[in-house]
């Protein structure tokens, strides 16, 4: 079986991939989640472990439930 990739990169590709096929800059994404860019930014690269409260502020602002949100990842 193939090695999968670390779930902080696969969650922050989910996340890229969602927040830009609903036409969200990076800013303004942040913006709508009130997370700052930067951490957005960390997300989407992997390098942050988030809180359940942050995720779910992830899907709220993308409205879609957080099951939708971890679909394949």
């Amino acid at each position: 079986m193939a090695k999968r990739k670390d779930i902080l990169l696969r969650f922050g590709q989910r996340v890229r991939e969602l927040r830009r096929e609903q036409g969200y800059s990076q800013e303004k994404f942040a913006y709508a989640c009130e997370l700052d860019r930067t951490y957005v930014g960390g997300i989407e690269r992997g390098e942050r472990n988030l809180s359940l409260r942050n995720i779910e502020r992830i899907a709220e602002t993308l409205d879609i439930s957080l099951a939708e949100l971890m679909d394949g990842v």
